[in-house]
């Protein structure tokens, strides 16, 4: 798989003012801009090419507005997302509540999306603890439940900005792209009602399967036949 670009769709959610436009300034261009910020109305959108394990990768990412007021509008953004990172800020605790209203949301639209919790301005918090207003251990118990991941970083200093995209995300989504590659070349070539009875029960991903799965994308690769160990 390792010809084939892989384009993965991150969008970036949380209540206004948490930083999520500092984060992406921080990953995408190693820099930080003290502001103030205009708020993001809709959303912005940015692309990152990188190599993971050999793999091409595009992520895409839409850093959408914060306000209750673009609620609907985010909603057009998130769809068909592989990932959201939902951020909330350390020093707010009413950005937390946030999170669990963009997660209820991404649970009951695109219960595919794999969902990672970033808390944002950790820089201040380490300076002045009596700042932090939300406990990471109340945020780790929230993420088990929900299968989510949780990382504390900040904008300013770079801290775990990087290596949590890195690391978690695109080389978490990759593994789950590459599946539904198989998966995708798996439907080519059986009709999905004709599957072999060990692959009956993948008929219901069938409707799952990320647009862009068309036949031409996927010639010329070798993919692992039907009982053929990987």
């Amino acid at each position: 798989m390792s010809g084939q670009r892989v384009d993965v769709k991150v969008v970036m959610l949380g209540k206004d003012a948490v930083g999520k436009t500092s984060l992406v300034e921080r990953y995408i261009h190693h820099r930080f801009l003290p502001g103030p910020y205009q708020n993001t109305i809709g959303a912005a959108f940015v692309a990152k090419a990188m190599c993971v394990r050999g793999q091409n990768v595009t992520l895409g990412i839409w850093d959408t507005a914060g306000s209750e007021r673009y609620e609907a509008m985010s909603r057009i953004y998130y769809r068909g997302a592989r990932a959201a990172i939902v951020c909330y800020d350390l020093t707010d605790s009413s950005s937390f509540e946030r999170v669990k209203f963009w997660v209820n949301e991404l649970k009951n639209c695109e219960d595919q999306c794999q969902i990672y919790i970033c808390g944002t301005k950790s820089d201040l918090v380490e300076n002045d603890k009596a700042l932090r207003q939300i406990d990471y251990h109340d945020v780790q118990d929230y993420a088990d439940e929900i299968n989510a991941r949780v990382c504390e970083t900040s904008s300013k200093t770079g801290q775990s900005v990087g290596e949590y995209v890195h690391t978690h995300v695109s080389i978490e989504i990759l593994n789950i792209s590459t599946e539904m590659w198989k998966l995708a070349m798996l439907f080519l070539q059986y009709p999905c009602d004709k599957l072999p009875s060990q692959y009956a029960s993948l008929t219901c991903i069938h409707q799952n399967l990320p647009a862009g799965f068309r036949q031409s994308h996927l010639m010329g690769k070798h993919w692992p036949e039907i009982g053929e160990t990987t």
